[in-house]
């Protein structure tokens, strides 16, 4: 798990985006963190101490001057052993108190006197975001090295629309993963191809493959993760894109081709995960073509193999390739290795991989071959990320 060992100290301030700290909590401790909880009186307004205690599996903490600390300490005690405070969410009257110093309630207290880093999500009224004096708050937090999460745009509790609304649980938790990742890509530039692609066979019929695209995506959210500039270079699928990943939508494999032409050129690495089809109709029919008695037969051509393009380039990125091999994998990935030039390839067995949140990757280079293991795509991703890094020459 990606949090496993690391402890967060969550800050939950009044406002009615407090209910979400519950869910973030769990998520939290889902994914490995040690979770410690300390709420404004005003957050009690809204979200209970008990249901806090429960799913974080620890006391949630609430008063300056709480007896269970014998020294009156808790202000200090609390955050000591903390690799992370994250307020979330954080008010606009919480904000100030952060941007101005002030230290007048426990929490507060806790961010004065803290040695770890924090994050703070914003949740608020859209007029409040946009209010004058709460720019000017937001902007001295990020000067004093403090990090902002989100807002998020969309419709608030009061029934307005705008910036303000608390990012969701689910991207919190990535932010607090990426902060947390070694920045193995600090000012690279990474390109990722992720996903099938169609070929049209008529208006309505394409060929395509099985191609989820939740390898490439996993790739695109660990290269990010490490600190690379990354751009996503995606087939149709139905993800999300990851947070802080330029996304680039295609169809076709020469569409495809296309948009890794123009975006390479500056990058440091081009991993090529896309499952991009081999052929291509010939002649794509202008109208639907009807049911009839007998065989259909279409004649197809080649498309253009983007991952050897690119290797072949003057001076190409770092490649690394994937093979999906439903057998002789040792064989076939070494094989392909070898015809593309490719410094790197991760292959795996389609069967075990294909539509699955798992899967298990060996690498092939011109040393030999190096399992990464079997668990999560992201993990795995995470792993082949830190290999290509320690691969990179050394920047001039």
């Amino acid at each position: 798990m990606a949090l496993t060992g690391k402890r967060i100290l969550l800050g939950i301030t009044g406002g009615i985006a407090a209910y979400k700290a519950a869910e973030l909590t769990r998520l939290l401790v889902k994914a490995g963190a040690d979770v410690r909880v300390a709420m404004t009186e005003a957050a009690t307004h809204f979200i209970g101490t008990a249901t806090m205690q429960a799913l974080s599996g620890q006391p949630a903490w609430t008063d300056l001057w709480d007896p269970r600390v014998s020294d009156a300490m808790g202000h200090i005690e609390l955050s000591r052993d903390r690799d992370l405070i994250l307020i979330a969410p954080a008010s606009a009257d919480f904000m100030a108190k952060l941007a101005h110093g002030y230290a007048d309630d426990l929490l507060s207290t806790l961010c004065v006197a803290r040695r770890c880093p924090l994050l703070v999500a914003p949740a608020m009224n859209v007029e409040m975001w946009q209010n004058a004096a709460t720019t000017r708050n937001a902007e001295t937090l990020r000067a004093d090295g403090v990090t902002i999460v989100g807002p998020a745009s969309g419709g608030q509790a009061c029934g307005e629309m705008g910036m303000g609304r608390m990012t969701e649980p689910a991207d919190i938790l990535a932010d607090v993963q990426f902060f947390f990742q070694p920045k193995h890509l600090a000012g690279r530039r990474v390109v990722v191809t992720a996903g099938p692609t169609e070929e049209p066979v008529d208006p309505i019929r394409v060929l395509t493959n099985r191609s989820s695209g939740k390898m490439g995506y996993a790739v695109a959210r660990a290269a990010h993760e490490a600190g690379a500039d990354v751009t996503l270079i995606s087939g149709p699928v139905s993800l999300p894109t990851p947070t802080g990943v330029a996304r680039v939508d295609v169809r076709t494999a020469r569409e495809m081709f296309d948009a890794v032409k123009k975006d390479v050129k500056r990058a440091d690495v081009f991993i090529s995960v896309a499952a991009v089809a081999d052929y291509r109709v010939s002649k794509p029919a202008a109208q639907k073509i009807k049911k009839a008695n007998g065989h259909l037969s279409l004649e197809l051509e080649q498309n253009p193999d983007i991952l050897a393009w690119v290797a072949g380039l003057p001076k190409p990125p770092f490649c690394v390739g994937f093979a999906a091999e439903s057998e002789n994998l040792a064989k076939n990935a070494g094989a392909k290795l070898v015809k593309k030039k490719l410094p790197l390839i991760a292959a795996n067995l389609a069967q075990e991989a294909i539509g699955r949140d798992d899967s298990a990757i060996t690498l092939y280079d011109a040393k030999g071959e190096h399992p990464l293991g079997h668990g999560p795509k992201l993990e795995l991703a995470r792993k082949l990320v830190e290999q290509v890094a320690k691969r990179l020459p050394a920047r001039k």
